[in-house]
């Protein structure tokens, strides 16, 4: 173990969680697409697998696809305010949103609880804190000559 620790802010902390909610969200797609149809076979590593899954595997590659597409902006920005010394208790506020909101999306997509459309609210809510985070970058360091 080091002598000294090192720290990370809030907003890596949250970064960091949210890259292991990445890598971890593709196993239900993958134990499912198994369980449904097996193992890949050789001319399906060739030619790619066509099989009707059930509606759960399905949206489990979904919300898994679903989060991969926001996880760069919403790592550039962490990384961009970081680099930028921008840290204040909105970025914290955004990315702390942003993280539960995520875990919320995943949780009911895969269960497919469609009531009271919780999962487009749960991705409207990270969505705007993508965007407020954002906002929070452009006021305190934005580009030059802005």
């Amino acid at each position: 173990m080091p002598e000294t620790m090192a720290t990370m802010t809030t907003e890596l902390g949250y970064l960091f969680a949210t890259t292991v909610l990445v890598a971890v969200l593709w196993i239900p797609y993958i134990a499912g697409s198994v369980i449904s149809a097996g193992l890949l076979t050789r001319e399906e590593y060739r030619v790619g697998r066509h099989v009707e899954f059930p509606p759960w595997v399905r949206r489990a590659d979904r919300a898994h696809i679903n989060l991969v597409e926001q996880f760069g902006p919403f790592a550039a920005l962490v990384l961009i305010a970081h680099m930028t010394g921008v840290h204040n208790a909105v970025t914290v506020w955004c990315v702390a949103i942003f993280f539960w909101a995520r875990i919320v999306h995943a949780v009911v997509y895969l269960a497919g609880f469609g009531i009271f459309m919780i999962r487009t609210v749960a991705f409207t809510v990270a969505f705007t804190a993508l965007l407020v985070y954002a906002w929070q970058i452009y006021l305190y360091a934005g580009p030059a000559g802005a």
